[in-house]
């Protein structure tokens, strides 16, 4: 028996010998993934806290729920926030996704663009806004392209503008308040912040049908990316397809006669800028080569929609706010009185006079604080990122959002009240961010700034105004909006 053991023992362990190396191979392969190797440990990456859901739908449909009513905060981020801490995962619209919150979190991913993460849309919204508008552009070549807006909107550039604005505005009251009882006044600024857009800052006639056709686009940028007949997509896709056609066409007669006039002149590139109106600005630039025309289109069409239907929930807002507090109202109606009272017959207004709207702009930032126009936004992460002791790995997304500060009760006190005098003071950093901040700052914001401190000061000394719905609800599809669409009784002032 023992000879018999003594014969077979090695010809059982040469066959077990390949069976006992690949164990071990195993082991060391193991290891080495979890940062381990013949002893030397990395740091184990831990994942945020959070419940990622079902297969690809995750928490979507919770998120859209909340999205519809208006109360991301309440019904799908605060519970999680009390349960996970101020960041969590979950899995929205197929993606792996952290959700974040406060200053330190927006400083971090805002000021970190392009290092850390990059803008990320979905589908849809990149298709109807633009692959070539700075949305998606990257780096240097956002950096460039924004700056050309930028020029648009400095000191010397907003000097034009405020007369502009101003008549555009006496024209649009003439035209859809005077001798109305009833109006909506969503609606009516809608239209206005549509037509500033169009002829203050790129120069170009709005024409019937116009506005239509980007309501249709802006339908489709958060539908699903399907183009079946009938879909909010497909229908979005034609209006696009239009929208392109039209721009071109102006683009290209614009560039004709810039290049004509500089041919005149016998300058060097980039003649036609004195208008000082942005599409100028961006044709000059493609004269010289150093923008296409693709990318002059879809930052055209992304300029129109970023403008016009944020700045015209935010007028609604402040009008909502102001019927809602009464001392509010008469403060505001006494500076514009007083700066009204500074101006000769026929005087327009002036740079200088939209910088006395202080307690305007107060208000303003305090309607906005708790009714953002823009909710937030994603990014995506472009390599594993340590933050706040937990790994969020490349590829996936992150959203920010505004309530993450703006009815944080530490930043602001009672935050669910209402109080302008919170912005007699500066704030800190990254706490206030209806406009976003970091390198992708909203690149429109002082027009939007303007056309709303010009609408109301013509809207209050012109007009006795109230609300129909003092309560009426806010629903968002995708942006935010009155669900009735703000009606009110107006009159004119009779003194």
């Amino acid at each position: 028996m023992a000879l018999e053991m003594n014969l077979y023992l090695p010809l059982i362990l040469s066959a077990l010998m390949p069976i006992i190396l690949l164990y071990f191979i195993s082991l060391i392969h193991k290891n080495n993934n979890n940062g381990s190797y013949f002893g030397k440990k990395k740091k184990k990456k831990i994942l945020p806290p959070g419940e990622m859901g079902l297969p690809w739908i995750g928490e979507t449909l919770e998120f859209y729920r909340a999205q519809k009513k208006n109360r991301i905060f309440e019904e799908f981020i605060q519970p999680r926030t009390a349960k996970h801490g101020a960041i969590f995962k979950t899995r929205l619209m197929g993606s792996p996704t952290v959700l974040v919150s406060g200053a330190a979190a927006n400083r971090f991913f805002l000021s970190n663009e392009f290092k850390l993460v990059v803008s990320s849309w979905p589908s849809s919204s990149v298709q109807l806004m633009g692959r070539n508008s700075i949305m998606e552009k990257q780096g240097d070549r956002h950096r460039s392209i924004r700056a050309v807006i930028a020029t648009s909107l400095n000191s010397a550039g907003l000097e034009k503008l405020v007369p502009k604005l101003c008549s555009s505005v006496e024209d649009h009251l003439k035209t859809h308040w005077v001798g109305k009882d009833t109006l909506s006044l969503y609606r009516s600024t809608k239209l206005l912040t549509f037509s500033v857009v169009f002829e203050c800052l790129l120069g170009i006639k709005v024409e019937d049908g116009m506005l239509e056709m980007f309501e249709r686009v802006l339908e489709g940028v958060f539908a699903p990316p399907v183009e079946f007949p009938g879909s909010k997509f497909w229908r979005a896709k034609r209006a696009r397809t239009q929208i392109e056609k039209m721009l071109v066409e102006i683009v290209r007669k614009r560039k004709n006669e810039m290049e004509l006039e500089q041919n005149i002149k016998g300058g060097g590139g980039g003649g036609g800028e004195e208008d000082g109106m942005l599409l100028s600005r961006l044709i000059a630039s493609l004269i010289r080569g150093e923008i296409s025309e693709e990318e002059v289109v879809d930052n055209v069409v992304l300029l129109v929609f970023a403008a016009h239907d944020t700045t015209s929930f935010a007028i609604a807002m402040v009008c909502r706010a102001l019927a809602h507090h009464p001392n509010c109202y008469q403060h505001l109606l006494q500076e514009h009185v007083e700066i009204m009272g500074s101006k000769k017959p026929g005087e327009t207004l002036t740079l200088d006079d939209t910088q006395k709207m202080k307690y305007t702009w107060q208000v303003t930032r305090e309607s906005m604080r708790l009714f953002p126009p823009i909710f937030g936004s994603f990014r995506k992460a472009i390599v594993d990122i340590d933050y706040q002791g937990f790994t969020i790995p490349k590829g996936w997304k992150i959203l920010w959002t505004t309530y993450g500060t703006h009815l944080d009760e530490d930043i602001f006190k009672d935050p669910l009240s209402f109080d302008p005098s919170r912005f007699e003071e500066p704030v800190p950093p990254y706490v206030y961010v209806p406009f976003g901040g970091g390198p992708r700052m909203c690149a429109g914001y002082q027009l939007a700034r303007l056309n709303i401190l010009v609408f109301m000061h013509f809207m209050v000394t012109r007009f006795d105004w109230s609300l129909v719905h003092p309560d009426e609800p806010i629903t968002m599809d995708p942006l935010p909006f009155p669900c009735y669409g703000m009606p009110i009784n107006i009159s004119p002032k009779t003194s």
